[in-house]
């Protein structure tokens, strides 16, 4: 059995991640596109208009390829987690049945627009294509997160008679307080995804003296609205999202922290390898009292370490949780100075002849990536061994009749075609980008 459970939550684990390479793109692309559709609109320079088309082009493959990927995750719920999709099916089933019919349905329909209809609609239309567009896919992230949000903090429910989960109030399932922060902090980090994708995009124009104009169009673009969205991550975002895991999930906190004993005044550990077995934190550097602050706003506030909890309490990988999260908060931390020093200089009117901070920017494209797979991987670990938390344990979730064998397969499968399915991702961007912006005659 346990076996059967590493392999589910690899295969899971697995699509999931693959798969949230390329919604992280669009939605942070959407915005950018309404942006530039903006532009276009009020000053009427088609310099603009080429720019959304450009980047419109790459949505659209990233678009397919989220797709593509997103159905076999789907269908995972049935074939791997029966016992969980049957018992929470009634309460999950809500949020994604209207992310599949209202919302994916918007979007990829006015994509269709937007890419294809641009003549036909006019100006006017074909910003309007471009904002419904952006509409359904952040309405699309906000009930995927709901349905996570759920499972985190699970409201508005009820127990049936032979244990099955039950919605009792839609509007708790929808508007769920955890759903709220973990929504904007999800948002702000794809939006830092497409900032540093069309920044890195841009500044390898400049570097390579090709496509100029709209080099500096994309680098300024991508700086301004990332550096607005590297603050918004920090705060409130960040910071709420992290006094919610205080209140609701110690032990996951503890675990994040290191914080393998009850302590007053609790340091933020920066650095550090967690021993699980004598339970301490080895080479820690860490800055005093800090971490009492953060989650209680006092200095010398009691934090609840992992000492204080039963251990099938505790979440199961804690060292891959402890390094996810510290992952994450060390890339977002370099975000900031990276968007907030290029930003310095995009107001002294240096960024575009600075070959170095250009250098960064473009070198500095996947790390946003990296970033959101480590804090999805900080959210997934931090709930076990819970698969609802606190109402379902995750090794009661999986198919009680699927194989070890059979799971392993089918993992190795997937491997197989996503590895195809990445070099032709990678062939198409590349294809695109040495095409260029400017349109052809």
């Amino acid at each position: 059995m346990e076996d059967v459970l590493l392999l589910d939550r690899l295969h899971f684990a697995f699509t999931v991640t693959f798969h949230y390479i390329f919604p992280q793109l669009t939605m942070g692309l959407t915005l950018l596109l309404v942006y530039l559709k903006t532009k276009a609109l009020r000053t009427g320079d088609e310099h603009f208009n080429n720019a959304a088309r450009f980047w419109a082009h790459i949505f659209g493959i990233t678009f397919v390829l989220g797709v593509v990927t997103g159905i076999p995750m789907e269908f995972q719920f049935g074939t791997n987690w029966a016992a969980f999709s049957k018992s929470a099916g009634g309460v999950i089933g809500q949020t994604l049945a209207m992310e599949g019919v209202f919302s994916f349905f918007l979007e990829s329909a006015f994509l269709g627009l937007f890419l294809f209809g641009e003549k036909k609609l006019g100006p006017i239309g074909h910003w309007w294509a471009g904002f419904l567009v952006w509409l359904g896919s952040w309405l699309s992230g906000y009930l995927i997160v709901a349905t996570n949000g759920w499972m985190q903090y699970p409201t508005g429910y009820s127990v049936g008679p032979n244990g099955e989960i039950l919605l009792s109030s839609f509007w708790k399932l929808l508007l769920n307080r955890w759903t709220a922060w973990q929504y904007a902090h999800t948002m702000t980090g794809a939006v830092q995804t497409g900032c540093f994708a069309m920044a890195a995009v841009g500044a390898f124009y400049l570097l390579a003296r090709n496509y100029q104009n709209y080099g500096r169009t994309f680098v300024k673009t991508g700086v301004i609205v990332g550096t607005i969205a590297a603050l918004l991550q920090l705060y409130p975002t960040g910071d709420m999202q992290g006094r919610l895991i205080t209140q609701h999930q110690p032990p996951t906190l503890a675990a994040m922290e290191g914080l393998f004993k009850e302590e007053r005044g609790a340091p933020l550990a920066i650095l550090g390898q967690p021993d699980v077995r004598n339970q301490r934190l080895d080479n820690p550097l860490v800055i005093p009292n800090m971490l009492s602050f953060l989650t209680y706003r006092s200095w010398s506030a009691n934090v609840k370490g992992l000492d204080s909890f039963p251990h099938d309490q505790w979440p199961d990988q804690i060292e891959m949780l402890y390094y996810s999260y510290h992952l994450m908060v060390g890339l977002g931390t370099i975000f900031i100075a990276v968007m907030c020093l290029a930003a310095w200089y995009l107001s002294r009117d240096r960024l575009y002849e600075s070959r170095w901070m250009l250098w960064v920017l473009m070198l500095s494209g996947p790390l946003p990536f990296i970033a959101n797979t480590a804090g999805w991987i900080t959210a997934e670990l931090g709930r076990q061994p819970w698969v609802i938390y606190q109402l379902m344990r995750t090794s009661t979730g999986i198919s009680p009749h699927v194989s070890e064998g059979n799971v392993l397969f089918t993992l190795i499968g997937f491997m197989g075609m996503y590895t195809l399915l990445s070099i032709l991702f990678l062939f198409l961007i590349y294809r695109e980008i040495d095409h260029g912006p400017e349109p052809t005659q």
